[in-house]
C-alpha cells in the first residue's frame, strides 16, 4: 500500500474519530441552532442527542483540551509509550489524578477539584455507574421528571453506554480480599443482602455488592467513547476545545450566542434566529456563567458590574434570581481505615506498576489496572421520627490512606447521600472564580447525627468479622463519631466533588431546563439534579437524556 494512501486513510481516521477542533475562526462565522457549553457527561449527551436531528447545526464548546487517547490526549506514564492510550484510558491510574501535575483539571478556573477537559469529570473520576433508585426521582424531582417519565431516558442510556461489574477481560475479579472480608462483615454479620447493584437499583436498604463501572474492554469508556464518537461522524456536529466561555450574549430574555476566550482571542459564537444555548459546565461553572450573563442574585450582579464583569449589561436588563447557585450539594465523606490479617492491600502506581500487572493490562486488558480501586459498595438509610430518611453509602478501596498504609489495611469511604439537609451556594472569589461556600457540609446538625448513627451501627459488627478500625476507635460513642467526622482532618470533612443541585427545578430552571426569565437558555448538568442516593454520574447522564428529549421538542 502506498505511503500516500496510508496518509489519506490516517487523516480520515483522525477526522472521524479524534476530537480535534475545527479552526475557531471558521466556527465563529457560522450560525448555530444549538450551542452547548461544556463537554462533561451531560454536555456530550445533550449535544449528541440534539445533533441526531440533521437539520440542527450543533456546536459543543470545551474550555479544556484532549483527555482520552482517542481525543488526542497524550498525558501518560512511560509504560504506556508506544500505545494509543493516555492516562485517562487506564482505569487503574484514576487515583494518580489527585497527586502530581496534570492538564486535565480546572486549575485556576474553579476553586474545587474538577475536570476541565474533553469528558469533564467523567474523564478523571472513578467511573462508578449506579442507577438511582426510582424513589429518588419520585421524591425529589418535579412532575415530568418522575421515574415513570425517565424510563425511556434510562433505557436509551443503557443502550448507548456500556457498563460492567467485572472489568478484567480474562473474567477474573482481582484484589478481592477486601470484598471477602466486607461480605463477612456486612452480609453475614450485619444482615445486608448481596445483590447485583443496577439489576436491583430500586433497593438501597442494606444492600452490598460489586461496583458497576462505565468501562468497556478493560478501558475507561463513558460518554466520550459512546456518545461523542457517534456525534463526531455527523456533519452537523462540531466540537471546539480550548474555548473558555465567559458569558452568554443576550438581548432581554433572548440569548443570541456566547463569548469565549480562545487562545487569548475574544470570540463570539452566534445562534440562529431559533437557536438555543445550553450550559453544561457543571454545578459550579454553570451558575458562574449565569451570574456573568447578568442572571443571579442582585447583590452578586452589583459586584460583578462594578468590576466590569457583565459586559456592559445595564441593571434594567438584569434577571434577578437568588436561586442561581443556591442549594449547592456535595456528599460529606469520611475515610475509615480498616485492618485485618485477611486483607492484602494493593497500591496502584502511576509510573511503576508491577511488571506482571502492566503486562497483563497492555497485552490482555486484564488485571488490577482494569478498574479504579473500589472493590465493594453498599447502601443503607437512616430513618427519622417523621418518617423521612437520609441515604448512606459506603465504598471500600484496595489500600489504606494517609497514615495507615500497611499491607493489611483498606479504606472505607462513607458518604451521606439523599435526604441530607446541608447545602451551600456557589460563591465567586475576589477574582470572580467560582467555588463552594463553607456551608456545604454539616451546616445542618442533623446530617452529622445521621452519618454518625450509620457508622456507629456498622462498628458493632466489626469485631466478629475480624476487622479493626484504625483512625476511629471501634468503641467510639455516637457523640465522639460526630465530633470526628465534623472536624477537618485527612480523613474527615473533605470534598467528595460530587457537586450538584445549584440550579434547581422550579427556582432556577423550569421543567424544560429553561432558565427562569429566559426563553432559549438552558442548564443541563449536575446543577439541576437533586442530591441522589448514589454517586451522581449516572443520574446526571439520565437527566441529560431527558433534557435533550424535552429541548428537542421546543
Amino acid at each position: 500500500m502506498s505511503l500516500l494512501l496510508l496518509s489519506l486513510l490516517f487523516l480520515q481516521y483522525v477526522r472521524l474519530t479524534f476530537s480535534f477542533p475545527i479552526a475557531p475562526e471558521t466556527l465563529a462565522t457560522t450560525l448555530y441552532d444549538v450551542i452547548v457549553v461544556g463537554s462533561g457527561p451531560a454536555g456530550i449527551i445533550v449535544a449528541s442527542r440534539l445533533s441526531e436531528n440533521s437539520s440542527k447545526n450543533v456546536l459543543l464548546l470545551e474550555g479544556g483540551g484532549p483527555s482520552y487517547g482517542i481525543t488526542g490526549g497524550t498525558e501518560k506514564p512511560a509504560w504506556l509509550a508506544g500505545t494509543n492510550l493516555s492516562r485517562v484510558d487506564v482505569p487503574g491510574l484514576y487515583l494518580s489524578i489527585f497527586s502530581g501535575t496534570t492538564s486535565l483539571t480546572c486549575g485556576n478556573h474553579v476553586n474545587a477539584f474538577a475536570g476541565c477537559t474533553i469528558g469533564g469529570n467523567s474523564a478523571i473520576n472513578a467511573g462508578l455507574f449506579f442507577e438511582p433508585p426510582a424513589s429518588d426521582f419520585d421524591t425529589y424531582f418535579p412532575a415530568g421528571w418522575r421515574h415513570a417519565d425517565l424510563v425511556p431516558s434510562i433505557t436509551r442510556l443503557y443502550q448507548t453506554q456500556p457498563s460492567t461489574n467485572n472489568t478484567s477481560q480474562d473474567g477474573i475479579r482481582y484484589l478481592q480480599s477486601g470484598y471477602t472480608v466486607a461480605k463477612n462483615w456486612l452480609v453475614k454479620g450485619a444482615g445486608y443482602a448481596e445483590v447485583d447493584i443496577n439489576a436491583n437499583s430500586a433497593t438501597k436498604t442494606k444492600v452490598f455488592g460489586h461496583p458497576i463501572y462505565d468501562y468497556e474492554n478493560g478501558q475507561r469508556a463513558g460518554p466520550v467513547i459512546s456518545y461523542l464518537q457517534s456525534a463526531l461522524k455527523r456533519s452537523n456536529f462540531h466540537l471546539q476545545s480550548g474555548a473558555w466561555v465567559q458569558r452568554v450574549v443576550r438581548t432581554g430574555n433572548h440569548a443570541t450566542g456566547v463569548i469565549a476566550n480562545v487562545s487569548g482571542v475574544t470570540t463570539t459564537y452566534s445562534l440562529s434566529a431559533t437557536g438555543r444555548v445550553i450550559l453544561s459546565g457543571g454545578a459550579l461553572k454553570s451558575p458562574e456563567l449565569l451570574m456573568k450573563s447578568a442572571i443571579g442574585d442582585p447583590a452578586v450582579l452589583t459586584s460583578l458590574a462594578q468590576a466590569n464583569q457583565l459586559g456592559g449589561v445595564p441593571s434594567s436588563s438584569w434577571i434577578n434570581n437568588t436561586a442561581v447557585g443556591a442549594g449547592l450539594f456535595d456528599n460529606p465523606n469520611t475515610f475509615i481505615e480498616l485492618s485485618s490479617p485477611a486483607i492484602q492491600s494493593y497500591v496502584y502506581s502511576y509510573d511503576s506498576p508491577p511488571t506482571a500487572d502492566s503486562t497483563a493490562y497492555l497485552q490482555k486488558r486484564s488485571g488490577p489496572y482494569t478498574f479504579a480501586s473500589e472493590v465493594s459498595v453498599f447502601w443503607d438509610k437512616v430513618t427519622h421520627s417523621d418518617g423521612t430518611t437520609a441515604g448512606m453509602q459506603g465504598t471500600i478501596g484496595s489500600s489504606g490512606y494517609s497514615g495507615y498504609t500497611n499491607s493489611s489495611t483498606v479504606t472505607l469511604n462513607v458518604y451521606g447521600t439523599s435526604g441530607l439537609k446541608s447545602t451551600g451556594t456557589v460563591v465567586l472569589d475576589s477574582n470572580f472564580i467560582p467555588g463552594p461556600s463553607s456551608s456545604v457540609y454539616y451546616s445542618n446538625a442533623q446530617d452529622a447525627q445521621d452519618i454518625a448513627t450509620f457508622i456507629h451501627g456498622l462498628f458493632a459488627f466489626l469485631p466478629a468479622a475480624g476487622l479493626t478500625p484504625l483512625n476511629i476507635p471501634q468503641t467510639a460513642t455516637q457523640a465522639q463519631i460526630v465530633q470526628y467526622i465534623t472536624t477537618y482532618s485527612a480523613y474527615a470533612r473533605g470534598e467528595t466533588n460530587h457537586w450538584s443541585s445549584s440550579c434547581r427545578f422550579g427556582a432556577c430552571v423550569d421543567t424544560n431546563a429553561t432558565v427562569i426569565g429566559m426563553n432559549n437558555l438552558h442548564v443541563v448538568d449536575g446543577s439541576i439534579v437533586a442530591p441522589l442516593t448514589v454517586n451522581p454520574q449516572m443520574g446526571i447522564m439520565i437527566a441529560a437524556e431527558r433534557a435533550a428529549e424535552l429541548i428537542g421538542k421546543l
